[in-house]
């Protein structure tokens, strides 16, 4: 059975860091297709940032320049790197990740990911 495990999140102050981590079991890992969403308070889910085949990257509007995607096969982990965070980024962040092959759908709609983790709170204080 495919779990995906977030950690990582936390509380920090505007301007501040946090690395978050998803660790994969029950797969043979890597998927073909991970991302990281978020979902804050009274909003829907919108995508963060996705990776393809472990190389080809994508980012929401809000993230690009300040988020970095990646993953480390040898730990069957994928991370997401955020710095410069803002108040606005406060929120549920999770992990997504689908295995099927498949061409022209969207890198950051929550209908391209079939499994998804439990989600860990990030909060950001002005």
């Amino acid at each position: 059975q495919v779990q995906l495990v977030e950690s990582g999140g936390g509380s920090v102050q505007a301007g501040g860091a946090l690395r978050l981590s998803c660790a994969v079991s029950g797969y043979l890992y890597p998927f073909y297709r991970m991302g990281w969403f978020r979902q804050a308070p009274g909003k829907e889910r919108e995508g963060v940032a996705s990776l393809l085949r472990g190389t080809l990257s994508t980012y929401a509007d809000s993230v690009k320049g300040r988020f970095t995607i990646s993953q480390d096969n040898g730990k069957n982990t994928l991370y997401l790197q955020m710095s410069s965070l803002k108040p606005e980024d406060t929120a549920m962040y999770y992990c997504a990740a689908d295995r099927r092959v498949m061409s022209g759908i969207p890198p950051l709609g929550a209908g391209s990911f079939t499994y998804w983790g439990q989600g860990t709170q990030v909060t950001v204080s002005a």
